[in-house]
């Protein structure tokens, strides 16, 4: 039997926004997300992508038919509002029979449907059904590295004004050779810092400022995304460095951290010489090995 685990709701946004050249949730093997509040809850608005999970007669919850739990990577389960385990809520019981058919931990989502729909209404839907291509052109956002403080993506999502909207980004911080955001700042906050992807690349000597500046802004509570250009390397090499900074993290810890929220970032050779070198100047030694297997 699988292990039950709560998880915050980021975690689920983080999980529905994967992206390699499509949206991860056309993979039919990615994501068994469960609804298992009662039908009628389930039909007015649910979490995109999600299946009912209803209860026989008997108090038993049995899952969709065309569910596979033992072949999901990740699976997740939500009711109304369930915060804890202990207690026999209907998101527990439903995560109990999932428990028993996944290979992998059985998530429960933290205050159920009531706080992910508060804190990603745009996420809510009522459609049921998807269709291959529908999935793959399902809309991404950038992934939630601090949650409602910093966001981490791609140019495009810079450049997507309703992305901007709906997850109330205040400031942007680019990291490209050119400043190709210019034409796009409206009612934001665009800093532009000039760095390539290239390992010959400094990046470092501008961490301190980078750093200072997403402390200005989540100090009062503004939202900050930092994007490059295929939000992999750059992007992700400041993030692990803001981590480093505000939390006062290893570089390892930091580079975990990340990586769980997107699984498919890779800061070239340079920047990660360079982080290793941050590492020294925020926790007063290098403490990580990179040349290990996580690196």
């Amino acid at each position: 039997m699988a292990e039950i685990k709560m998880c915050e709701p980021f975690e689920l946004f983080n999980l529905l926004n994967r992206c390699s050249r499509v949206s991860k949730l056309a993979e039919i093997n990615y994501l068994c997300l469960i609804d298992a509040r009662e039908t009628h809850d389930y039909r007015m608005s649910h979490v995109i992508t999600a299946k009912n999970a209803k209860m026989d007669s008997k108090g038993t919850f049995f899952l969709p038919e065309a569910v596979e739990v033992d072949s999901m990577q990740h699976v997740v389960v939500y009711d109304s509002d369930t915060s804890v385990l202990h207690k026999q809520d209907r998101a527990v019981q439903c995560a109990q029979e999932l428990a028993k058919e996944s290979l992998y931990p059985v998530h429960v989502v933290t205050g159920g449907f009531q706080r992910f729909s508060a804190l990603y209404p745009f996420l809510r839907t009522e459609k049921i059904l998807y269709t291959i291509t529908e999935l793959e052109n399902m809309k991404t956002f950038p992934v939630e590295i601090i949650a409602t403080l910093l966001y981490m993506g791609d140019e495009k999502h810079a450049m997507d004004s309703g992305i901007l909207k709906d997850l109330k980004v205040f400031a942007v911080i680019s990291l490209s050779e050119s400043n190709t955001l210019e034409s796009t700042q409206g009612n934001h906050v665009v800093a532009h810092v000039p760095v390539a992807d290239s390992v010959a690349a400094d990046l470092f000597s501008s961490l301190e400022m980078i750093c200072s500046l997403i402390d200005s802004h989540v100090d009062v509570g503004s939202r900050v995304l930092i994007v490059s250009g295929r939000g992999r390397s750059r992007c992700a090499a400041v993030a692990v460095a803001f981590l480093m900074h505000r939390l006062k993290h290893t570089l390892e810890e930091a580079w975990k951290y990340v990586l769980k929220c997107k699984p498919d970032v890779r800061p070239n050779a340079g920047f990660l010489q360079q982080l290793s070198d941050w590492e020294l100047h925020t926790v007063g030694k290098k403490v990580t090995d990179i040349s290990g297997p996580h690196f």
